[in-house]
């Protein structure tokens, strides 16, 4: 079931797959989109495991999709199987967290730390 937080100002919407079927980007972002969410959260266990092989342009796929329709996305989840293993995953998630538009994180609580340090989004 979806879900609808406020973390420190910031509508997160967290995104639950129906069925357990690998998530559609354009599916999680107009599910956002109804809840008027900034931030969206997919748990990293629900996406296909070619969203961490970078050479498949997945994960490059969501992040430009997300960037366009204006939503923040925050995959939540260990993700240190497929990090440990690949040196450009690696730098793309460190980058990554080093931004405003994608995080990875390894729970909600990391999330709402985070957040708890940006000015609200104004409505």
């Amino acid at each position: 079931m979806n879900t609808l937080h406020d973390m420190h100002g910031h509508r997160v919407f967290e995104w639950q797959p129906d069925e357990n079927l690998a998530p559609r980007v354009p599916d999680v972002i107009g599910d956002a989109s109804a809840h008027n969410a900034d931030w969206v959260v997919v748990l990293a266990s629900v996406l296909p495991s070619d969203f961490f092989d970078l050479k498949s342009g997945v994960a490059g796929e969501w992040t430009q999709k997300f960037v366009n329709y204006g939503r923040k996305l925050a995959i939540i989840g260990d993700i240190s199987e497929f990090v440990g293993r690949n040196k450009p995953l690696a730098d793309f998630v460190r980058e990554a967290n080093r931004g405003e538009q994608l995080w990875f994180l390894s729970d909600m609580p990391a999330l709402a730390e985070r957040l708890a340090r940006r000015p609200p989004t104004p409505r």
